[in-house]
């Protein structure tokens, strides 16, 4: 069980998960400034602002840089991981949920109550100023982290 509290206590994904807390935290309330609505879902939800993805893997890339130093193999790997997942998701993720929209809406012109049942999850991307709100927070999580620890 040594191990469990050692990688508790590890730096990097103490920084990687506070990252991910302060994104989510600010989804609740992003949505409900925009929407008019408290929803304490948002917090395990996919989507929206910022972009937890991209706070997440950018905390993690800016913390290996300011502790390896940025010419180092450390963060040259956690940068192309941000770089493939920031794009995944203003690109993949993005175009998938609105093809989800655009399903969800034809099935309601079918007759089939089975398939009318079945709604499909719409807020999984990003749009690229969710990204870019994202990696600014994802910054600062780094460097607010790096003065911490």
């Amino acid at each position: 069980m040594n191990w469990f509290f050692d990688l508790l206590r590890n730096p990097f994904l103490q920084t990687a998960i506070a990252g991910w807390f302060a994104s989510q935290t600010m989804k609740i309330f992003t949505h409900a400034i925009i929407y008019r609505e408290w929803d304490l879902k948002r917090f395990f939800g996919d989507g929206g602002m910022p972009s937890s993805h991209s706070t997440t893997v950018t905390a993690l890339t800016v913390f290996a840089g300011l502790n390896y130093g940025f010419s180092s193999f450390q963060f040259a790997v956690c940068m192309v991981f941000t770089m493939i997942v920031c794009r995944d998701a203003v690109g993949v993720r993005l175009e998938t949920g609105k093809q989800a929209m655009i399903i969800n809406e034809l099935k309601n012109l079918l007759s089939n109550e089975k398939i009318k049942e079945i709604k499909l999850k719409e807020f999984v991307g990003h749009t690229p100023v969710q990204v870019f709100a994202g990696i600014v927070v994802g910054i600062i999580v780094a460097l607010v982290m790096n003065l911490i620890i």
